[in-house]
């Protein structure tokens, strides 16, 4: 079956990563004589409007039994943020419609955890060698405070992973970066720049039919796949085609404990480490009184208490 290949590109991603790879893919295209339309972003939120207007007028649900000669596949040329755009823009029509993604942020946590190739010519060729879309877990999360609801590719995090995000976000060194594909180097300033200024704070955590409570909790996180901050392998038994999330807790630690864990994380024995708590459940639900940074995939949702229930969907990736 032919494709028609509906590109829409997030030409800043990555520090300008994005329109220098959106030459090079176009350049394959033409080569290869496919079929393709491109739509570039130019303002905040455009990539909504486009996956929106193309779910409605263009794209169609995936089937094994499609009477089709030219199947209209919708591809991201972005970040992991381009990607949670365009995943929540699309929420609400058939979760069967397909997404092909070639990654071109600073992070690319997803094609790490799914095993996009990361290099984008490579992911290019998996999307043209690719028969059909594979089933991916995504996070689904609902928020009752806000009364705010959404889906998640990597991980939703509160307290240290969002002021993290907040700062790496907000950083004047991480557009510098990203110019050299440096951009994961912004997350660890952050990391240095937050570490000493995140405080405690209680929550409240219910799965598997049992309540626990911590009350000097500083980084949560709830991802399904291993990676977070740009390639942390923050838990490594996560595995995104398992309707199963995992949760991860940091207690609040003196500097000292927080140095030897971050060197256990690098060799991958967080595990070891008595604050370090990590759980694996079908749902989850926490509640945090005192106001935390927030963030899902990197996209920050605001400085609040949080009372929000997980779960997973399945969604349609072709790569």
């Amino acid at each position: 079956m032919k494709k028609h290949f509906y590109l829409v590109i997030n030409g800043n991603a990555g520090g300008g990563t994005g329109r220098k790879t959106a030459v090079k893919i176009i350049k394959q295209l033409q080569t290869a004589n496919i079929d393709y339309t491109t739509f570039y972003t130019d303002h905040a939120g455009h990539e909504i409007e486009i996956a929106q207007n193309l779910a409605e007028n263009t794209l169609i649900p995936w089937s094994e039994e499609l009477d089709t000669d030219l199947f209209p596949l919708l591809v991201v040329l972005g970040g992991d943020g381009t990607l949670h755009s365009i995943l929540n823009a699309l929420q609400a029509f058939d979760p069967k419609i397909p997404i092909g993604y070639i990654p071109c942020g600073s992070g690319n946590d997803f094609a790490r955890g799914v095993g996009i190739a990361r290099q984008a010519e490579n992911a290019f060729l998996q999307l043209l060698k690719a028969d059909a879309p594979q089933e991916i877990q995504v996070i689904t999360y609902d928020e009752s405070i806000q009364d705010e609801s959404g889906l998640a590719v990597n991980n939703i995090g509160i307290g240290l992973d969002g002021a993290i995000v907040q700062a790496a976000n907000t950083s004047t060194s991480k557009h510098a970066l990203n110019k050299f594909n440096m951009g994961s180097l912004s997350y660890i300033f952050s990391i240095l720049k937050v570490l000493f200024t995140q405080k405690g704070f209680p929550i409240l955590v219910e799965m598997n039919g049992k309540n626990l409570e911590f009350d000097r909790a500083f980084l949560c996180t709830i991802t399904n796949h291993p990676y977070f901050g740009g390639g942390v392998s923050i838990a490594p038994i996560a595995n995104p085609r398992k309707p199963v999330m995992d949760f991860v807790l940091v207690e609040r630690i003196n500097i000292f404990k927080i140095l030897w864990l971050i060197i256990l994380l690098i060799q991958k024995k967080q595990m070891d480490s008595k604050y370090f708590h990590h759980y694996q459940s079908s749902k989850f639900r926490i509640v945090s009184t005192l106001p935390q940074y927030v963030h899902a995939d990197g996209e920050i949702l605001g400085k609040r208490s949080t009372d929000i229930s997980f779960g997973t969907e399945v969604r349609l990736f072709w790569f």
